[in-house]
């Protein structure tokens, strides 16, 4: 069995922790300038950052038996997830009608939706030469944004425009990563970051669907310029993530196995959301309030990401049963071990 890269994990940290940040500020970025600068900042590389990760663990996609798995450990979750959280909505809201469109995803199931397609498209992408092929995939994303009927229904815009993502992280290896830990890309990253950070504060508020993806050009009222800023879009993505994991540490420590079990955080995460939107149970009116709801937004993470929560939830989350069965057999054997004992 390959050992993990404890880079990969500890990006995969960072990541879901700013997923869940940004959710948990998403509420006030209409409120303050600073709040949706930091909003987009995050936008514009955490889920493509996440999506070119995970194309680095597709390259099994031709070993038997793969795509069964994979139906199962995204279609069977993403099923079992809409349902709860339709559910979760319609009771919390007191909803007239009950109303269950297991074709739109709910909020952010969207990801696993267009993981699953990721998969099947990377099938026919990987048997063409790599430039060709993300240059063919990034074609895809710019023009999907001319056909309206390209949205939000089975995540089609967003596995589209995505896509490209995925598809350099599928011909990445580990060794591409590690390389972007000279200190001279170290150094450029701080300017990079920074300069998006400046350039997004002094640019005029733009609609967050063109980096959440999920329309077409001309429901942005932009179809002539459309296809110039998503390609914009994709550069400062690319030059972000490289710029991010840069800095991102490459050792081992105390949160790095965490890594391991983001997406039970990204798929149970949108419960506490929910519940702190609903309720009005925060406001951001200094940098205090702003460090103290990342520090909720960090302590989510820990909560979503403990063996206790995962023994729970795995069969929701995972469609399997180990860690039930791991602590009842525990329980076996320590009752066998007493039982021996007192013999």
């Amino acid at each position: 069995m390959k050992r993990r890269n404890p880079l990969i994990d500890n990006a995969k940290v960072v990541l879901i922790f700013f997923v869940v940040f940004g959710h948990v500020i998403q509420p006030f970025k209409a409120e303050l300038k600073e709040i949706e600068v930091l909003y987009n900042w995050i936008y514009f590389f955490h889920m493509p950052a996440f999506i070119l990760l995970s194309g680095l663990f597709a390259k099994g996609i031709a070993d038997k038996g793969y795509l069964a798995k994979l139906f199962k450990r995204l279609i069977i979750p993403y099923v079992v997830f809409h349902f709860f959280y339709t559910l979760y909505y319609y009771l919390s809201t007191g909803a007239d009608g009950w109303e269950w469109t297991v074709l739109n995803p709910q909020w952010s199931l969207w990801f696993l939706l267009s993981l699953f397609f990721w998969h099947l498209m990377i099938i026919v992408f990987k048997k063409i030469p790599t430039s060709l092929s993300v240059i063919i995939a990034i074609e895809i994303g710019l023009i999907a944004g001319f056909i309206n009927e390209i949205g939000y229904t089975l995540s089609l815009s967003r596995t589209f425009v995505f896509f490209p993502f995925f598809l350099i992280g599928y011909f990445l290896t580990d060794k591409h990563l590690l390389a972007l830990k000279r200190t001279w890309i170290k150094g450029l990253a701080i300017l990079i970051l920074t300069s998006v950070a400046v350039g997004l504060f002094l640019a005029p508020s733009f609609p967050p669907e063109w980096i959440l993806a999920t329309t077409s050009y001309e429901q942005l009222n932009a179809a002539g310029v459309g296809a110039l800023a998503r390609f914009a879009f994709y550069i400062l993505s690319i030059l972000m993530i490289g710029s991010v994991i840069a800095w991102v540490p490459e050792t081992s420590n105390r949160f790095t196995h965490i890594g391991q079990k983001t997406m039970y955080v990204y798929l149970l995460h949108g419960v506490f959301i929910y519940l702190f939107r609903s309720n009005n149970m925060f406001k951001i009116d200094n940098v205090i309030d702003l460090f103290g709801l990342g520090l909720i937004s960090f302590g989510i993470v820990l909560l979503l990401s403990s063996k206790p929560v995962r023994m729970i939830t795995e069969p929701l989350v995972e469609a399997k049963w180990s860690l039930i069965r791991q602590r009842l057999n525990q329980n076996n054997q320590r009752k066998t071990y007493y039982e021996t004992k007192s013999s």
